[in-house]
């Protein structure tokens, strides 16, 4: 069996330690804050996320950008060089064209090295229920299974990893056209919670509202009950709110058993939409 290479890029949103672990290789992802532009790296070395969300509670706007063909190009090529078959795992092409530039880059690598085997899937995964999806494909590599065994595994499971989540202020959720400004007015007043979800286009949806913060954490953990079929390893995301997300963990924990929760930041490029207080639980389930 060749030796192939896991590609993911750091909308996935796995921690360093965990990027190391897993032997996965992370392509960073911009965004623009201040006038400056910085690389989302797994290890922060650009920017600290508590920095980061600071800026955004001060007042600053945040831009991002989709990572373009020469990215993927000039980062897969030394694999291939090297004699190693890559599998791309990316962003959801319903929140970026990262995925549509791993596509282009694919096709023009493929063409060049036709001894190598280079395939890209789209994830419809964010934050790190991409992060999570990530973590499975390299499970059932460890098994020994091939890059195209890997791929497959990938494109059926990846419509049961299930991404919940809610959000602490509504105005960054206006800003990027995902509910209106007058749902956005009320729902502040009214202390409102949206719950959200990834569907199976890898959109943001509203499914449902729930009033104050508390709330909405429990509702997170009430739809896992729902529909969850592996309570083994569950991610949680956090836009600087870590103490929820330990809440949350703890909750998961005492209702299921769960023994292995991983916690970390929704990085830059996916924060700069959410806003601080986002908060998201992702796991395998029955259907999304």
């Amino acid at each position: 069996m060749s030796d192939y290479v896991i590609v993911t890029d750091s909308s996935a949103d796995l921690p360093a330690s965990l990027v190391q672990e897993l032997g996965v290789e992370v392509l960073p992802l911009s965004f623009t804050v201040q006038g400056k532009t910085y690389h989302n790296y797994p290890d922060d070395r650009e920017m600290d996320p508590k920095v980061f969300y600071k800026m955004l509670r001060d007042g600053e706007m945040a831009t991002t950008s989709a990572v373009n063909v020469a990215e993927y190009t000039n980062m897969l090529e030394p694999f291939l060089q090297a004699g190693k078959d890559v599998l791309v795992l990316a962003f959801s092409s319903g929140l970026s064209t990262t995925y549509q530039s791993s596509v282009i880059a694919v096709n023009e690598l493929s063409e060049q090295y036709p001894d190598r085997k280079i395939y890209t899937v789209d994830t419809l995964c964010a934050s790190l229920g991409q992060g999570l999806l990530v973590w499975h494909a390299v499970q059932e590599q460890k098994k020994g299974k091939s890059i195209e065994e890997v791929r497959d595994w990938v494109e059926e499971n990846k419509l049961h990893l299930c991404h919940w989540f809610t959000v602490d202020d509504l105005h960054f959720l206006k800003r990027g056209g995902r509910i209106s400004a007058a749902t956005a007015v009320v729902g502040t007043m009214l202390s409102i919670k949206p719950v959200l979800h990834v569907d199976d286009e890898g959109h943001l949806i509203s499914m449902g509202k729930a009033r104050g913060r508390g709330a909405s954490l429990t509702a997170l953990v009430d739809h896992m009950e729902q529909t969850v079929t592996d309570v083994d390893t569950v991610f949680i995301s956090h836009g600087d709110c870590l103490a929820d997300a330990e809440k949350v963990a703890a909750d998961v924990k005492k209702r299921f058993g769960t023994k292995d929760v991983v916690i970390n930041n929704v990085g830059p490029v996916i924060g700069a939409h959410s806003g601080p207080g986002t908060l998201a639980l992702f796991f395998l389930g029955t259907k999304r």
